[in-house]
């Protein structure tokens, strides 16, 4: 990571992706307002239940996910976040595969998030990297490039 921010809502929040387990998914009401959003290129949630389920999925779908906060920039009541989303495709090969992307995260009164926004580009992270789609989705990339 590039930058550390001294602000605590910050701080806890980076500490829990950097070192996040499948048993701190149960932990999140901790970190998340009860009406927080979570919204990503798959998702557009609101309320822990509905969070804990997306990173139960994470879980369920890779192995070995991980997050490696690079850069942290706090304004105010927000901060964003940019990370590296390591994991391995459970399906396909054992390779660990990176997504690049960033969070913006919005803080309550009490220091919860209650906004949280994924930002990455599931063309060129993700389906370029499957193995019949991601064909198609190189060759379509080459097409639309000047």
């Amino acid at each position: 990571m590039t930058a550390r921010s001294t602000d605590s809502r910050v701080q806890r929040i980076v500490t829990l992706f950097e070192h996040f387990t499948p048993a701190d998914v149960k932990c999140l009401s901790q970190y998340y307002a009860p009406d927080a959003r979570f919204k990503d290129p798959f998702n557009d949630v609101s309320g822990i239940p509905e969070i804990e389920r997306v990173f139960n999925h994470m879980y369920v779908a890779l192995d070995d996910p991980r997050f490696v906060i690079r850069d942290v920039i706090v304004e105010g009541d927000q901060c964003f976040l940019t990370w590296d989303f390591m994991f391995r495709f459970r399906r396909f090969n054992g390779e660990v595969q990176a997504i690049h992307g960033g969070s913006h995260l919005r803080f309550d009164a009490q220091g919860l998030v209650c906004l949280h926004r994924d930002y990455w580009d599931a063309a060129e992270e993700l389906y370029e990297k499957l193995p019949l789609i991601g064909a198609l989705m190189r060759w379509l990339r080459r097409r639309a490039t000047s």
